[in-house]
């Protein structure tokens, strides 16, 4: 956790899509200081007639590399999240050729109750996950 999810154009490489995601996976380990397998990422592709995304009058020139990354997580600390886009951005251009002005990044924050990674279980409510124990298994 968290939870990366990359809407892009269409027209990406599998290997291109394995660099993008490394790159990201390796900003994400490096911001937020989780577990090198909490490694939670999907990747929707679209076709561009069906995309747009545009850049709110800030005057950001996007090209067909263009993509958005929505961050579903804990809550992280401003310096986290600034430290992620900025990471984000220098590994996916060195790596992938992507400009920074085609990241779009959003975050979308929730707690502990929100999560289960699986066996029916909460796993940051019973201690497996994050320390001591808030509900009895």
């Amino acid at each position: 956790m968290p939870l990366l999810r990359f809407d892009l154009i269409e027209g990406r490489t599998d290997a291109q899509i394995a660099t993008l995601l490394d790159a990201a996976h390796d900003a994400m380990l490096e911001a937020f200081k989780v577990p090198v397998r909490d490694r939670y990422q999907l990747v929707y592709q679209h076709r561009a007639e069906l995309a747009r995304i545009e850049d709110t009058g800030l005057g950001i020139a996007r090209t067909k590399d263009v993509m958005i990354v929505s961050v579903t997580t804990r809550p992280r600390t401003q310096e986290e999240k600034v430290k992620f886009y900025k990471l984000l951005c220098e590994y996916l251009e060195k790596r992938c050729g992507i400009a920074p002005s085609d990241v779009m990044v959003n975050f979308v924050s929730n707690t502990d109750d929100d999560w289960s990674f699986g066996n029916g279980e909460a796993q940051f409510l019973t201690g497996k996950l994050g320390g001591k124990p808030q509900i009895n298994p």
